[in-house]
């Protein structure tokens, strides 16, 4: 049995909130987009990468996920976007922090998810 990737999917009570995260912040293109429906979702893309988004007040509700992307450049990914999107940096870890388990990271959040970015 071989998988080729994990794709998760995120509700958030408005849409537009994560492709302020996804597309503006850290990069994702849209790669399908059905804003207009009675259910609006969008399927988002970035190096290989898949995330679906589906706007969901109920989901929402109930499901705050916590993410890591892993990078090789973590100085470069954390210039971007403490320069772009402060706002998202998390309290708790809103600086490139050497962790004990050997990970350098760094964290972001919106109203419905966090991400760690990390370089091993």
């Amino acid at each position: 049995m071989k998988f080729e990737k994990l794709v998760p999917n995120i509700f958030y009570k408005d849409i537009r909130d994560g492709l302020k995260m996804f597309v503006d912040c850290l990069g994702f293109t849209i790669g399908h987009t059905d804003l207009n429906s009675q259910q609006p979702l969008c399927v988002l893309d970035k190096d290989g990468l898949r995330i679906n988004l589906f706007q969901s007040t109920k989901f929402a509700k109930e499901h705050h996920p916590e993410f890591r992307l892993e990078t090789k450049n973590i100085e470069e990914v954390y210039e971007k976007v403490s320069q772009s999107h402060p706002e998202f940096l998390h309290p708790n870890l809103s600086k490139i922090t050497l962790r004990p388990w050997g990970a350098k990271e760094f964290a972001l959040m919106d109203n419905q998810v966090g991400v760690i970015i990390q370089e091993w």
